[in-house]
């Protein structure tokens, strides 16, 4: 390999920093199993209601699947917040549709969610504190040392916020339309089918932005860092007046 093959330390650290962005994310947003357990129990509701038009019973297997999946997570001891919040969102769901007698309201809360997501993203863009930046600042360890010291990843936080902001309020222009018009088994697979690709769209424009971004601040490591510097200035403190104590005690002996 000649000088020109070899990697350089530029480049190793841009693949780490992109390998470190790829993780956080993918542990962030739940990677392959949240989408599973995201998208199943409103596959699993409009799959029953298609064959038979029974409310309750695509409701009760609805939110049998959610809890379920809850259970597998506890049992083998895994984090459990997208599967509660799919139980949450299911059984929102579930409320609204047995209230009102129309299976569409099945999907109100979730829509509702997602429109309300895509302000809440576009707002805190707008305003300096983008909410993409809240979300994965602790998953990089870097908290919010980002909004006054990493102008870098600032603007990628807003520009990633931005994205999610746009493409869910796409997703909404294209659901609530459908809501109106479109009977519930339509607006059931639309809906299943724009569960993944929107999500994984809005994932990896926020990788891209954030792996040219400049490498998180570890608050964190500064912390323990400045932590351990204390105990030792204590150490060498207590050293000190240990070793004059001696001193003096030999001064007046002799």
């Amino acid at each position: 390999m000649t000088s020109l093959d070899k990697p350089t330390t530029e480049d190793t650290s841009a693949d780490d920093a992109r390998a470190v962005t790829e993780a956080a994310l993918f542990e962030a947003f739940g990677g392959v199993r949240g989408m599973v357990e995201t998208v199943l129990p409103g596959l699993l509701f409009v799959s029953i209601y298609t064959v038979n038009k029974d409310l309750h019973m695509s409701a009760i297997a609805a939110l049998a699947v959610a809890l379920a999946m809850v259970v597998v997570r506890l049992a083998r001891k895994d984090t459990v917040k997208h599967a509660f919040s799919g139980v949450f969102g299911v059984a929102f769901g579930v409320v609204f549709a047995m209230m009102t007698g129309n299976a569409k309201d099945f999907y109100l809360p979730g829509m509702l969610y997602t429109l309300g997501l895509a302000l809440a993203y576009i707002v805190t863009a707008m305003a300096g504190v983008p909410l993409i930046g809240l979300m994965l600042g602790p998953v990089f360890r870097e908290n919010l040392s980002w909004r006054t010291r990493n102008p870098g990843r600032k603007k990628a936080y807003t520009k990633a916020s931005w994205a999610w902001g746009l493409i869910l309020l796409g997703k909404s222009a294209i659901l609530f339309p459908l809501y109106w018009w479109a009977d519930t088994t339509q607006l059931g697979w639309v809906l299943v089918a724009l569960k993944i690709p929107p999500f994984l769209l809005a994932v990896y424009l926020t990788w891209v932005f954030l792996a040219k971004a400049p490498p998180p601040i570890d608050v964190f490591a500064e912390m323990e860092a400045e932590e351990r510097a204390e105990e030792e200035r204590k150490a060498a403190a207590a050293q000190g007046d240990g070793g004059a104590a001696t001193a003096g005690r030999h001064r007046r002996e002799s």
